[in-house]
């Protein structure tokens, strides 16, 4: 997974050891705890460079941990990221990558590839806010923008 900066905010990007405690962090700053099966499963989504399912996951920590994780508990805890923004679901693929700056909030914004995978975010907050004025004026609440561009990538081109 790459990401677009620069296109409204800056922000620390987060990688290796210093991506896993600013996850911690924000977890724990949410009042949620940091528990070995939640580091195992970040850790494990944080190394996988495309978009992992569960599935995916749960294959990776069961091999770390030498027995069986089911996709279930990774579900749980993969919405758990998502709900205090230490991942991001890339929605028409039901998949998951590990957001690089969890301190900071953003809609989200995929260029996905469709020949080999890979899944660009981008933080452009003049889109997002133009979406969310949109659907106000469209008399939405609660608004979260998933904005997914499919095509294929300069890689597979």
């Amino acid at each position: 997974m790459s990401t677009v900066k620069d296109h409204g905010h800056r922000h620390k990007e987060h990688e290796g050891a210093d991506l896993a405690h600013a996850a911690r962090t924000s977890l724990e700053a949410a009042g949620e705890q940091w528990t070995d099966m939640r580091e195992s499963i970040f850790t494990a989504l944080a190394a996988i460079e495309k978009p992992a399912s569960a599935y995916d996951i749960a294959d990776s920590v069961s091999k770390a941990r030498g027995k069986r994780v089911a996709p279930n508990s990774v579900y749980r805890i993969l919405d758990l990221f998502v709900r205090t923004n230490l991942a991001r679901r890339v929605e028409s693929i039901n998949a998951y990558i590990a957001n690089s700056h969890p301190g900071c909030l953003h809609d989200c914004i995929f260029l996905v590839c469709d020949s080999c995978g890979s899944a660009t975010h981008i933080d452009d907050d003049g889109l997002s806010r133009s979406v969310r004025k949109t659907a106000e004026s469209a008399g939405y609440v609660d608004i979260r923008p998933v904005i997914e561009v499919r095509g294929r990538c300069a890689q597979c081109d």
